[in-house]
């Protein structure tokens, strides 16, 4: 049996533990940045689009995108589809609503000649409101 005889009250025992407090807390900020910043940062699919000077439009709580990739492929919304299809693809997403602005955004590398079709396409289709997509311009004054 082991006993100490000789010790004092007033001495700091030497504690061996980490203080986890600021580590909590720096992962609460990060956690609250990462939460924010993740929507922002996901693009659902990648578009070389052109860049404009013109002033941004307010959008509508859920646009409707036509999306025409440099392959020549088509989707609307995140959904692919044919050239053939587009209308039914489209009236399915607007639930035949006409008058809902369809927001096209083609890749930059795409004949002229070739985003004027589908426009004309989607025309034809009965959606005579569709807006181009670009990217802001924030080097022109």
């Amino acid at each position: 049996m082991a006993v100490k005889l000789a010790r004092r009250t007033d001495e700091f025992e030497e504690t061996h533990d980490i203080n986890v407090t600021p580590f909590i807390d720096v992962m609460l900020v990060l956690l609250i940045i990462f939460m924010v910043a993740a929507p922002l940062a996901t693009v659902d699919i990648p578009v070389n689009l052109p860049a404009v000077s013109a002033e941004p439009q307010p959008r509508a709580e859920t646009p409707i995108f036509v999306t025409f990739k440099a392959d020549r492929s088509l989707a609307v919304g995140d959904q692919s589809v044919e050239q053939a299809d587009i209308a039914a693809s489209l009236d399915a997403a607007t639930k035949s609503d006409h008058e809902q602005r369809v927001l096209l955004r083609a890749d930059q590398t795409l004949p002229y000649g070739e985003v004027m079709a589908l426009m004309n396409t989607l025309r034809r289709a009965g959606y005579v409101k569709v807006a181009l997509v670009a990217l802001e311009d924030r080097s022109s004054p």
